[in-house]
C-alpha cells in the first residue's frame, strides 16, 4: 500500500519535492557559519577521529589507546567507569560490581600517568567525557603533564564539564545545580589564564538524543543548557570573549540522515547569532561553533550485530557532510559488550573509509542549496527557538527542577519506541527482516578481580604519600568551597598531594552536599 505522507524523525511532513527555495549561505568560515567554521574544511584538516576507550585498568586501556593510534586514530577520547563518573573510589561499597565495567577505572593521579604512559600530551589532544569531578580529572591530566616535563599551557583536549544534561539525561551528578555551575565557571576561568589551548566543556546534546530525544529538543535543550553556562560565567564576572572560544559541542548523529545533516547546520546558525545578538560576543571565535560526533549507541542491535556497522557507517557520513571536527564511530558488538580490538578497529576504519576513498570531504558543504536540506535546516532552527522561548519562560535550572524537560524527553522516547512496537518504524533484523541466528561473537569480559588491583593501588599510594600533605590539601579545598574563591588551585594541590578521587569529591560533598533527583513519573 502506497504511503500518503512521510515524516522525518522530528515529526516533520515531509514535501515530495520543492522546486525552489530562497537561502543566503555565506562561505564557510564566515558568521554565522551555517556552512562550516573553518574556510577550508576538510580541504585544509580533516576532522579528529576520535575513537572513545576506557575499560579495566588504565594499563588495559593504554593498551587500546596505542594500538588504535598505530591503526591511525589522531586524537584520544576516554570513557570511565561508573565509580570514577560519580567521583567515588574502586575501595568504595558503591563501586563494587562497577570497576573497570563501563570505562576506564581512575583513582588517583598515578593512575592516570599509568593511562597516558609513552604517548606526548604536549603532542595529542585528548577528550574526557566526565562531568561532576571534571574539576578533579581534569586536574590530574595537568599534573601528570607538569610531572612529565610538559608545559601545561601546551596540553589541548576538551573534558565534558557538563552538568545539565546529567540531570535531565545520564544521572551521573554528585552536587546540586548551582555548586555545579560554580564550579564549571571556575574551570573557564582558571584554563582560560592557565591552559588556553584546553575546550573547558563540551556542551552535550548526546546523552539527550541517548535519552530518546528528538532532533529537535536535542538542539534546544543543549543550547538552552549552552545558554545557561553562558550566563553563569558573565555574572560570575568573566569577559565573554575570553572564555567563550573555548566552548565545544557535543553531538549525536542519529539515523535519518538528511536531517541530522541540517540538523548540525542549524546548530552552528543558532549558536552564532545567540552569541552576537542576544550576549553581544565581538570575537568571531565566540561565535563559532565546533563540535565533536558521535554515532548513535541507542541505535545499535544486538540482533543481526554486523547490520550496526551499515547504521554507523550512515550516521557518520552525516556528521561528515555536516561538517563535525571530531567524530566517534560505535563499533557493531556495543549492544553486547565493550567492544573488542576487532570491532574498534572496523569503526575506526569506516571513519577512513569516508575520508580517504568517499570523495565527500574534498568540497565544503556539498548538500548547501538543497532544496530540502536549506528547507529542513530553517525547520529545525524555528522548532528549536520554539522550544528554548518555552524553557526560557521558566528558566533553564527551575525547568530541569521541576522536571519538565526530562518528561519531553520521556515522552519523545516512549512515542518513538511505540513506533517501533507497532511497526510503524521499521528496524532491520529487529521488528522487520527477522532471521534465526546464531551469535557467535567474541565478547570483551571485564574481570571482577579490577576492583582487588585497584585497592590495592589506592593503599599503596596512601602509604607512600606525604598524609600531612593530603590532609592540609583538603582542608585548604574544604575552606575554598565554603567561601568565594576558585576552587581549582585547591583541587590540584590536593592532585599533586596525591589525594584520591573519593576523598576531593567527599570534601566537597560535605560542603555543597548532593542532588536529589525530581520524581517525573
Amino acid at each position: 500500500m502506497e504511503k500518503k505522507k512521510f515524516y522525518s524523525t522530528s515529526g516533520f511532513e515531509i514535501p515530495p519535492f520543492l522546486q525552489k527555495y530562497e537561502t543566503d549561505l555565506s562561505p564557510p568560515g564566515e558568521y554565522p557559519f551555517i556552512r562550516g567554521p573553518y574556510p577550508t574544511m576538510y580541504r585544509g584538516r580533516r576532522w579528529t577521529m576520535r575513537q572513545y576507550s576506557g575499560f579495566s585498568t588504565a594499563k588495559e586501556t593504554n593498551r587500546r589507546f596505542h594500538l588504535l593510534l598505530e591503526r591511525g586514530q589522531t586524537g584520544l577520547s576516554v570513557a570511565f567507569d561508573l565509580p570514577t563518573q560519580m567521583g567515588l573510589d574502586s575501595s568504595d561499597p558503591m563501586a563494587e560490581g562497577e570497576v573497570g565495567k563501563v570505562g576506564v577505572a581512575i583513582d588517583t593521579v598515578e593512575d592516570m600517568k599509568i593511562l597516558f604512559d609513552g604517548i606526548d600530551l604536549s603532542k595529542i589532544s585528548t577528550s574526557m567525557t566526565i562531568n561532576a569531578p571534571a574539576i578533579v580529572l581534569l586536574a590530574m591530566y595537568i599534573v601528570v603533564a607538569e610531572e612529565s616535563g610538559i608545559d601545561p599551557t601546551l596540553i589541548s583536549g576538551t573534558i565534558q564539564n557538563d552538568i545539565l544534561k546529567e540531570y535531565t539525561a545520564r544521572g551521573t551528578y554528585i552536587f546540586p545545580p548551582e555548586p555545579s555551575m560554580r564550579l564549571i565557571t571556575n574551570i573557564f576561568e582558571y584554563c582560560s589564564n592557565h591552559h588556553p589551548k584546553f575546550n573547558t566543556i563540551s556542551i552535550s546534546g548526546y546523552h539527550i538524543r541517548e535519552a530518546g530525544a528528538t532532533a529537535v529538543q536535542e538542539l534546544a535543550f543543549t543550547l538552552a543548557n549552552a545558554k545557561a553556562y553562558v550566563r553563569a560565567a558573565i555574572k560570575a564576572g568573566l569577559d565573554v570573549d575570553v572564555f567563550a572560544p573555548r566552548l565545544s559541542f557535543f553531538f549525536n548523529a542519529h539515523n535519518d540522515f538528511l536531517e541530522e545533516i541540517a540538523k548540525f547546520r542549524a546548530a552552528r546558525r543558532m549558536w552564532a547569532n545567540i552569541m552576537k545578538n542576544e550576549f553581544g560576543a565581538k570575537n568571531k571565535k565566540s561565535m563559532m561553533l565546533r563540535f565533536h560526533t558521535q554515532t548513535a549507541g541507542s541505535t545499535l542491535t544486538a540482533q543481526q550485530p554486523e547490520n550496526n556497522i551499515v547504521r554507523v557507517t550512515i550516521q557518520a557520513l552525516a556528521a561528515v557532510l555536516g561538517g563535525t571536527q571530531s567524530l566517534h564511530t560505535n563499533s557493531m558488538d556495543e549492544a553486547l559488550a565493550l567492544p573488542t580490538d576487532k570491532s574498534a578497529t572496523i569503526a575506526l576504519r569506516t571513519q577512513q573509509i569516508i575520508a580517504e576513498e568517499s570523495g565527500v570531504a574534498n568540497t565544503i558543504d556539498p548538500l548547501g542549496g538543497s532544496y530540502y536540506i536549506e528547507w529542513l535546516t530553517d525547520k529545525l532552527e524555528e522548532e528549536a527557538y520554539n522550544l528554548i522561548a518555552e524553557i526560557e519562560k521558566v528558566g533553564v535550572i527551575e525547568a530541569i527542577s521541576s522536571g519538565m524537560i526530562q518528561r519531553a524527553i520521556q515522552d519523545a522516547a516512549y512515542q518513538y519506541q511505540l513506533e517501533i512496537d507497532t511497526k510503524k518504524r521499521k528496524i532491520v533484523g529487529v521488528n522487520s527482516y527477522i532471521q534465526e541466528e546464531n551469535l557467535e561473537f567474541d565478547i570483551l569480559e571485564v574481570d571482577e578481580s579490577i576492583r582487588d588491583d585497584q585497592i590495592k593501588m589506592i593503599e599503596k599510594v596512601k602509604a607512600s604519600r606525604d598524609n600531612q600533605r593530603a590532609e592540609n590539601a583538603l582542608k585548604s579545598l574544604r575552606s575554598a568551597c565554603e567561601g568565594k574563591e576558585n576552587v581549582f588551585p585547591h583541587v590540584l594541590e590536593a592532585v599533586r598531594a596525591r589525594c584520591t578521587i573519593g576523598e576531593i569529591c567527599g570534601t566537597m560533598k560535605e560542603v555543597f552536599g548532593t542532588y536529589k533527583p525530581v520524581d517525573t513519573i
